[in-house]
């Protein structure tokens, strides 16, 4: 298997990249939800970055220069916690003003053992509003510089430790840092790569220590141009899948440093076998090749102490590994999982217990008895990326019978991580209808009742309708807000790290974009006028193509549109094309419009309804066709409620509604 590109290694490239005295090139970053703050937080910044979606992740390119000082911004850091500490770092280091802040989940995360450090160097951070929590103000620096700091810090982190260094190679200072066991250090590896003058050491496992020492360097950071490998702890849940499923796997290309790959010596303690293939380093960074053999059956395991940050990640895995492991698992000294996005141990020690797991619940770990036989119950993931992904992986190779409430937050990390644990399930996928995304895919030319029908269909089986037009509108709205709404070049570089989706509100769906409702903007003149030719920028349709896919996969959906069933989603439990002869289409279509019903106007609209079929039959990308299992309903003689109950009793068929 292939990975998504590594996210720490990602989210330092998206934040230091930009920072150099010349241009850097960073392929296969990320493509997920936290990678993409980091990229915007540095854009809001003036920092010089390009970013586009391509094949084996996201690629950016900075021109270099670093940042703009111009008046204080207003970062949102969304639910990332490297972001907004590595951010605090880079704005004491620069002098720059700004507020940090971000969603419910981030703001309950804990500030203070990274403000404590930069205040100490002479940062002016404020705390907004409750003491250790966002948001933060960071006060531009008027006069003088940061001063020399030697800090021992009482819990290995490398997201305090990358924030001081940051800082103290932005603002030219002497820094000095101490932690009780080795945390990740693909700062230092980084910043070393680009020139600066780091002292680490990157194969010492008990402790950590690191230097920067600004005497004789000129300052300037070169720019990078790597290939981000693959995410290790991303590779963590597929494998331990394999474990469960006994099946051995082939990994290409995956990030090795010593502080991400504990969880190896962890499955060997399981019985796994595992073989290690050095490959030449990226970025400063070791890479492998890895297989690993499951074995028979697998064996419980204890982790603790210096053990612990190189397994930090996969720790929610681990314990649903041990869920099915014989004998008693132990993991101590785990506390810091208490402040991650959500209280992991507890709830890990919650919802194992719900499904049936023997488990004790300490303040820095947890206790765990396998057990054998069907785990069956349901899994509150508190929007927890890591949570959904162990128990995904649980369900998916572990016999359990779970119901996950929100798989989709596994995207943070791992765009993709439903489809790639396929190869893993051991039981085919749960008929239609049973819980979880569902889709009925509605198409059909412009004017067949395709939105009006859908929206019925949805209403009468308790789905949620979705617009997709309303995703092409959003992003035009964007392009005008941003002054780009003709630059098709602008568009095409900045529509993939768009921070858009569908959202839940009291009426089914909307669009959110860069956290704010655009509501009835969408539905402007100005808008109106743009969206044709926005939607059919290539990187436009990807990205709204892969928030449809989205939304299928977390909701029960009706969808409607023109490519629904045979592009967007070619595997919907039920496939409905929708045709009407052109005249009675040309009535409906004045009918909405309050036009008078004149033998000329139908004329008329009928030959322009006519022409838009021969264009969307034809075009090159996603024609308008209906797929070979779709079924065909001829509404010409139709009214709407007929049509509706139509789908509905299709919809009963396949169990996606009652009887």
């Amino acid at each position: 298997m292939r990975l998504p590109g590594d996210k720490s290694i990602s989210h330092r490239a998206a934040l230091i990249a930009p920072l150099a005295g010349s241009a850097s090139v960073i392929r296969g970053l990320s493509t997920g939800a936290d990678v993409r703050a980091s990229v915007r937080a540095m854009q809001r910044l003036g920092a010089s970055i390009d970013c586009a979606e391509e094949e084996g992740g996201l690629t950016i390119r900075c021109a270099g220069g670093g940042l703009d000082a111009g008046p204080p911004h207003a970062l949102d850091c969304r639910n990332s916690g490297t972001t907004v500490r590595l951010l605090a770092g880079i704005l004491a280091g620069t002098g720059i003003a700004a507020v940090l802040d971000g969603d419910a989940a981030l703001r309950s995360r804990p500030m203070r053992r990274v403000v404590y450090p930069l205040q100490a160097m002479g940062a002016r951070i404020e705390y907004e509003g409750e003491p250790n929590r966002l948001p933060i103000r960071i006060r531009a620096r008027a006069t003088g510089s940061l001063r020399t700091l030697r800090h021992r810090a009482r819990i290995a982190s490398a997201q305090v430790k990358s924030a001081v260094l940051l800082a103290g190679v932005l603002g030219r200072v002497r820094v000095e840092l101490n932690e009780p066991a080795l945390s990740r250090d693909h700062t230092e590896r980084m910043l070393a790569a680009m020139g600066a003058p780091i002292v680490f050491d990157p194969v010492r496992s008990d402790a950590g220590s690191v230097r920067f020492d600004p005497a004789g360097w000129d300052g300037t950071l070169h720019g990078l141009r790597m290939t981000v490998p693959g995410d290790p702890s991303s590779a963590a849940f597929l494998i331990g899948a394999a474990m469960l499923s006994g099946r051995s796997v082939y990994v290409e290309e995956v990030a090795a440093n010593p502080g991400r790959t504990g969880f190896l010596s962890v499955l060997e303690e399981m019985g796994a076998s595992v073989r290690r293939e050095p490959l030449p380093d990226e970025g400063g960074e070791p890479r492998e090749t890895w297989t690993v053999h499951p074995p028979d059956g697998l064996r419980a395991f204890s982790i603790g102490g210096a053990e612990i940050p190189g397994v930090i990640d996969e720790i929610p895995l681990l314990a649903a590994l041990a869920a099915r492991a014989a004998g008693r698992s132990e993991i101590r000294d785990a506390a810091e999982l208490r402040v991650k996005e959500s209280d992991r141990l507890a709830v890990l020690a919650r919802t194992l217990e719900t499904l049936g797991v023997e488990i004790e619940e300490r303040d820095d770990g947890l206790t765990i008895t396998g057990r054998t036989g069907q785990l069956s119950g349901p899994v509150e993931t508190r929007g927890d990326h890591r949570i959904a992904m162990a128990f995904g992986v649980l369900e998916a190779a572990g016999d359990a019978d779970l119901r996950i409430d929100d798989r989709a937050c596994a995207a943070v990390s791992f765009p993709g991580f439903q489809e790639a644990l396929a190869p893993f399930r051991r039981h085919p996928a749960r008929r239609p209808g049973s819980r979880g995304g569902r889709v009925i895919a509605v198409d059909g030319p412009a004017a067949s009742g395709k939105s009006s029908t859908a929206r019925s269909v949805a209403d009468r089986l308790g789905f949620v309708h979705v617009n997709s037009g309303l995703l092409y509108r959003a992003i035009t709205w964007w392009a005008l807000e941003a002054g780009i709404g003709r630059d098709e070049k602008a568009i095409e570089g900045g529509a993939p790290a768009l921070d858009i989706d569908l959202v839940p509100e009291r009426e089914g769906l909307t669009v959110g974009v860069e956290g704010v409702l655009p509501g009835p903007a969408l539905h402007s003149p100005e808008v109106t006028t743009r969206v044709s030719a926005v939607s059919a920028i290539p990187a436009v349709r990807t990205v709204v193509l892969d928030r449809l896919r989205r939304a299928g996969r977390r909701y029960r959906i009706v969808c409607d549109g023109r490519d629904i069933g045979t592009t967007v989603f070619p595997d919907a439990e039920l496939k409905v094309f929708l045709v009407a002869e052109a005249r009675e289409r040309a009535r409906r279509r004045l009918l909405e419009r309050g036009a008078e019903l004149t033998t000329e106007n139908i004329e008329a609209e009928t030959e322009r309804l006519e022409s838009r079929d021969r264009l969307d039959r034809s075009r090159a990308v996603s024609p308008l066709q209906r797929d070979r299992d779709a079924i065909e309903i001829d509404t010409t003689a139709m009214d709407r409620e007929a049509v509706v109950e139509a789908i509905v009793h299709l919809a009963a068929e396949r169990g996606l509604a009652p009887r």
